[in-house]
């Protein structure tokens, strides 16, 4: 039986941690938070009163220096009746633990374990109902999301993407010339820096701009530091390894849904607009990459949205909302049962 205990979220959290062995730097974990629906009563269910996702798990998993904080995302799913689960994977978040490289991995498809034990937990709470799979991922997680499909065809029933980091920012071209040097680097030194910390502190300035007072405060800034560290090889060339994968073409044998906002901007010096744009990718980039995730990809530009497109100022957080709901409403009608 899992051990859920409360989670740092509060009430309606619960976690759980999976342990995942050792590696040089000590006893390895990955943490499963759970948000779980209201029971509808009986008269309710008697009369049909079914919620358009009441038989749907969905699996979260974060970005690059983060972690899932974002309950407003997780009370979209469960007010639609969905069961809720978002993975802090080894080395970030809850699972981050002292004397380790924060956010090291060497090799995406290690990320397969917590994934497949996550799995596990909720497939095995489910009862005898079958019920659907939907991915979310951000950024990061939205590239680990995408290669995990893929060498899991047919496990995911749909795929939402929230600005997955499918390519560098620097362009396919550039990093076909670069990966030679960083896998050299990475072979010798891993740990070695391959790029200096060069975050000026727009993205967290555009979040502070737009989100509210309580939103910001409930964020920790031990898990999501407003300067990241900096880049090491062994870590980038495991990310440089996902975006050839994706680059050749992959297949995650489900819908896919990416939502990106409607431009980038970047810079060295603040400027407002910067509060309305995704100044981490390159958005363009992105969506053509998207379009090598398999045969059925839906791509929403979002005006105004940041990186974190459901941490964006009110109009366009609403209208982020308002695609992904009006495609999950289309994949249900498609893909599921009549609601």
């Amino acid at each position: 039986m899992t051990d859920w205990r409360p989670d740092v979220l509060g009430a309606g959290f619960e976690c759980t941690d999976l342990d995942l062995g050792a590696d040089d730097e000590g006893p390895l974990f990955a943490t499963l938070v759970r948000s779980l629906p209201e029971r509808r009563g009986f008269w309710q269910r008697l009369l049909g009163d079914v919620r358009m996702l009441e038989d749907v798990d969905v699996l979260y998993v974060h970005g690059w220096a983060d972690y899932f904080f974002q309950k407003h995302v997780a009370r979209y799913f469960t007010d639609r009746g969905a069961r809720f689960f978002a993975l802090d994977l080894r080395k970030y978040g809850r699972s981050l633990r002292e004397g380790q490289t924060p956010c090291y991995i060497e090799d995406l498809r290690s990320y397969d374990e917590e994934i497949d034990l996550a799995l596990g937990i909720i497939r095995g709470s489910a009862g005898s109902e079958p019920r659907k799979l939907l991915l979310l991922g951000h950024s990061t997680g939205g590239l680990v999301l995408s290669l995990w499909a893929d060498r899991h065809r047919g496990e995911a029933d749909a795929i939402v993407l929230n600005s997955p980091w499918l390519e560098l920012q620097v362009s396919g071209a550039v990093r076909r010339l670069l990966a030679p040097m960083v896998n050299m680097r990475a072979r010798f030194s891993p740990f070695e820096l391959a790029l200096p910390q060069l975050d000026l502190d727009f993205y967290t300035r555009a979040q502070r701009a737009v989100c509210s007072p309580e939103e910001l405060a409930g964020i920790d800034p031990a898990w999501r530091p407003e300067h990241p560290m900096g880049v090491v090889s062994g870590w980038l060339r495991a990310i440089i390894a996902g975006h050839a994968r994706v680059d050749a073409g992959v297949e995650v044998g489900a819908p896919v849904c990416v939502l990106l906002s409607k431009r980038s901007q970047f810079g060295v010096t603040w400027n407002d607009g910067m509060a309305h744009a995704d100044t981490v990718l390159d958005v363009d980039e992105i969506a053509k990459s998207a379009l090598k995730l398999g045969s059925s990809v839906t791509v929403e530009r979002v005006d105004g949205a940041l990186h974190d497109v459901f941490l964006s100022a009110s109009d366009a957080r609403a209208n982020a909302f308002a695609r992904m709901d009006g495609w999950i409403r289309g994949w249900r009608a498609t893909h599921g049962p009549s609601r």
